[in-house]
């Protein structure tokens, strides 16, 4: 019989379980994060509980907190099991499983008892990972969307907001009536960028409302940008099933990742932190080349397998990698197009990088999917693809594989494969993107109407020329037929 997880029956789970050896009754918190979802738990708390268990930085405990209502569904669960939860690295070699205990609470789904939980002088940084669509960009403009709704509410609501945002400039305008020095506030999703995002989100809020206190933010608050990287897949039956038979954990909030994680953070956090370097992570002065060799080679080649995968009606990402047409498509387009357009990074081998990211790929333990890797697809093209396109054009380099993803991604949002079964929407445009490629059955160029996408991109004669020869292949030949086509072109 599986045991469920608890605080009173850590000493009782099977043996090659691993568990907290610090004394979780002396933690004090120093972290607030918001949206406690898989990545954080496979992540941050990670290497917050191998910190504590190393006896370092017990004074920087996290406490969780959401702002949506699915977030009090998560604290319901992790509440019953005392904020423990197992963690199990999907490894080739072995899998093992870890109870992590760096968090010590989770405060109530509600806006003022989250206020007040960041007002706290205990708490530091206030640490988010809240998915690359919630910073309220502007599509079009790229910059803050002062027109949100949300944000509206919140600059004519400063104190009773909805946002995590209205919530962090309460509590930072709370801290500064009371004379307590403002959190840092670290963002922990994926987007390039991110603390500058963060920090543009926050003080583009403050000045709707006060214009005085986005002065005071730029002066004072940090926002340090940070790469985060683990691949995580969403928790299923099937993972929960494996952690009650193989290790006799009944888990209600379980997580299980690659054995692969990486953090390279900028050193700017005025009132402290923990000395993450000592479990792994790396502080830097300048996080950008890290990010962007992250965001270009590992997002840019899931972007580039997922949608020939799924046409081709590939469910599991092991098994698109398994298929040699696939792996020799993402190899080919990494090292003739993407990895071209990075800058040096003192001791770092791009092509090391390429073979560690193809083996991640193909780890068979994950059960990563197709579908995951396919979705919004019109947020993170313009973050992991796009941008890489444009610097190919820019400098006159070779860009026809990066055309040819395009139009994979065009072919899909049509919402059928090539065996013609369907393919459910996952994308909150999916509607306007599936009209626009349909309608690119007849003009080829119609996909790229899609303004709000790709921006200037779509008037380049040599994109425009190269994304309609490809699309055109892949109607009228099919995907095989247009990646094997680009496989015996030479390299440019």
């Amino acid at each position: 019989m599986a045991i469920a997880l608890s605080l009173a029956t850590l000493s009782g789970l099977p043996e090659p379980v691993s568990r907290p050896g610090y004394d979780r009754a002396g933690l004090r918190p120093g972290i607030l994060h918001v949206g406690v979802g898989n990545f954080h738990r496979a992540h941050m708390a990670w290497y917050l509980d191998r910190l504590f268990e190393s006896g370092e930085g017990q004074d920087w405990a996290l406490v969780g907190a959401g702002v949506r209502a699915g977030d009090a569904a998560m604290r319901d669960r992790l509440s019953a099991q005392d904020w423990l939860t197992t963690v199990v690295e999907l490894d080739p070699k072995g899998l093992s499983a870890r109870i992590t205990g760096a968090m010590i609470d989770f405060v109530g789904v509600d806006p003022q008892a989250v206020i007040s939980a960041m007002a706290d002088p205990a708490i530091r940084i206030v640490s988010l990972t809240i998915t690359e669509g919630g910073y309220y960009v502007d599509a079009k403009t790229d910059g803050f969307d002062a027109a949100h709704p949300d944000m509206l509410h919140d600059a004519a609501n400063p104190d009773a907001p909805q946002s995590v945002f209205g919530m962090i400039l309460a509590a930072l305008r709370r801290r500064r009536a009371t004379g307590q020095a403002p959190f840092t506030v670290l963002s922990c999703d994926n987007l390039p960028e991110n603390g500058h995002v963060c920090a543009r989100t926050v003080t583009g809020l403050a000045q709707l409302s006060d214009p005085a206190l986005a002065d005071w933010l730029r002066e004072n608050v940090a926002f340090p940008n940070s790469m985060v990287d683990c691949i995580t897949p969403a928790t299923s039956d099937r993972e929960r099933a494996l952690i009650r038979d193989r290790f006799g954990i009944e888990d209600a909030a379980p997580v299980v990742c690659e054995p692969f994680r990486q953090w390279v953070l900028e050193d700017n956090f005025p009132q402290g932190r923990p000395p993450l370097e000592r479990v792994g992570a790396e502080f830097v002065a300048d996080v950008g080349r890290h990010e962007l060799m992250k965001l270009r080679i590992l997002n840019g080649g899931h972007a580039a397998i997922a949608y020939p995968s799924a046409l081709l009606g590939h469910h599991f990402v092991h098994d698109a990698m398994a298929d040699p047409q696939i792996e020799a498509w993402l190899r080919a387009l990494e090292t003739r197009e993407i990895i071209p357009t990075l800058q040096p990074i003192p001791g770092v081998d791009y092509g090391d990088y390429l073979e560690l990211i193809v083996s991640r790929f193909a780890n068979p333990e994950i059960g990563d999917t197709i579908q995951r890797l396919c979705l919004d697809g019109s947020n993170r093209q313009p973050k992991f693809i796009l941008p890489t396109l444009a610097d190919a054009l820019g400098d006159d380099r070779a860009i026809d594989g990066l055309a040819q993803e395009v139009a994979f991604w065009c072919r899909y949002c049509e919402r059928t494969d090539e065996a013609g079964r369907e393919i459910a929407p996952n994308d909150d445009n999916s509607d306007g993107l599936r009209a626009y490629a349909l309608a690119s059955r007849d003009d080829p160029l119609a996909f790229l109407g899609n303004r709000t996408a790709f921006g200037a991109l779509a008037d380049n004669p040599r994109f425009q020329q190269a994304f309609a020869g490809k699309l055109r292949l892949i109607h009228e030949q099919g995907v095989r037929a247009a990646i094997a086509a680009y496989l015996s072109a030479p390299a440019a």
